[in-house]
């Protein structure tokens, strides 16, 4: 085998592994980002902690982002999708009877909310993590703004739909009084652990607005 012809192949090899190796190295990063963001907030987590904790270095990092602001909001929309697949799945049991369908989205939310895991495993332990950013992005910034009024937006259309379905008198005010609900409960868990506080009592709670909006 010729020396050019060996070089070529050992580039070739070389530019396969590192295709292999860069999205792991992403996704490390991208992991660990999520973990701190959620736990410690999205300001007091800055570049290197996140490469320090994916056990990398900041030149991975922009290899991997453009810019903190760009993973950001790839954390924002990633938990709105694991939101609304856990939203899906929970209704579509229930299809066709959209009173059961509400009756199980706050069913569930004692699930959602961990309420035998391990208080540092739960993934709502902190709160909602869109709401939580909304309250750490300046309100000049449309972008990381955007996502989190589309995705509050998306669960209060689908409250309405659903309590309009149910047949409620006045489905918009039923939907919103929903979603106040849904948010109070994730964060009366900051206050008062394991869900033994007023979270307790949320399904019993959505079913006496529903009742009382459809009866």
């Amino acid at each position: 085998m010729g020396a050019k012809l060996a070089a070529t192949i050992a580039q070739k090899s070389e530019k396969a592994e590192m295709a292999c190796t860069k999205p792991r190295v992403r996704d490390k990063i991208f992991e660990t980002a999520c973990d701190l963001f959620y736990q410690h907030g999205i300001r007091a987590v800055g570049v290197d902690a996140i490469a320090q904790g994916a056990g990398t270095n900041k030149m991975s990092f922009y290899r991997s982002f453009p810019s903190k602001e760009d993973l950001v909001a790839e954390y924002l929309r990633e938990q709105e999708r694991d939101y609304f697949e856990w939203w899906d799945s929970t209704i579509e049991p229930h299809k066709g009877d959209a009173r059961k369908q509400l009756i199980a989205l706050f069913e569930g939310f004692m699930s959602l909310s961990c309420k035998d895991a391990v208080e540092s495993e739960c993934r709502t332990s902190r709160g909602c993590a869109l709401g939580n950013a909304a309250v750490e992005i300046p309100e000049d910034n449309e972008m990381l703004a955007g996502i989190v009024h589309g995705y509050k937006s998306e669960i209060r259309k689908r409250l309405r739909k659903l309590s309009k379905e149910a047949g409620a008198r006045d489905a918009n005010a039923l939907g919103d009084s929903l979603m106040l609900l849904l948010e109070g409960g994730y964060y009366t868990r900051l206050t008062y652990d394991h869900n033994s506080g007023p979270v307790a009592a949320i399904a019993k709670a959505a079913r006496a607005l529903i009742e009382a909006h459809t009866s």
